[in-house]
């Protein structure tokens, strides 16, 4: 086994989050430390793109703010993700949607994918 592997898998704690790709709106729970008080931020946007593999992968989420796009990079198993939460499964033909960097407005939305229940027979 490679050095730097062993490393990474002893150092890197990993986190269990749902399954996320681009395309999708995410909320990224984040925790931030100021002096010594400790708070949760949150940071609500879509999924550009998921870089990386294993215990170095990361993921950008972009979102609007007063007119003006914010991207923020975040690594997957960071002990400061709180939690992710997805809002709305995103329908996409591309795994990093960099495109949306250049569309505002409504050419900016992405369809979201409808989720079918399943029925149960009547008898």
């Amino acid at each position: 086994m490679n050095l730097m592997q062993y490393v990474e898998e002893q150092l890197i704690t990993k986190s269990k989050h749902p399954d996320f790709k681009g395309g999708d709106t995410v909320t990224v729970h984040y925790k931030i430390k100021e002096g010594e008080k400790e708070r949760v931020q949150m940071f609500t946007g879509v999924v550009l793109q998921r870089r990386g593999h294993g215990p170095v992968e990361s993921f950008t989420v972009r979102k609007m703010s007063n007119g003006v796009g914010v991207e923020r990079i975040f690594p997957v198993n960071s002990p400061y993700i709180e939690k992710i939460d997805i809002k709305k499964k995103g329908v996409v033909r591309r795994a990093r949607i960099f495109y949306l960097r250049e569309l505002t407005g409504k050419k900016a939305r992405i369809q979201e994918k409808i989720q079918v229940a399943e029925v149960a027979p009547t008898a």
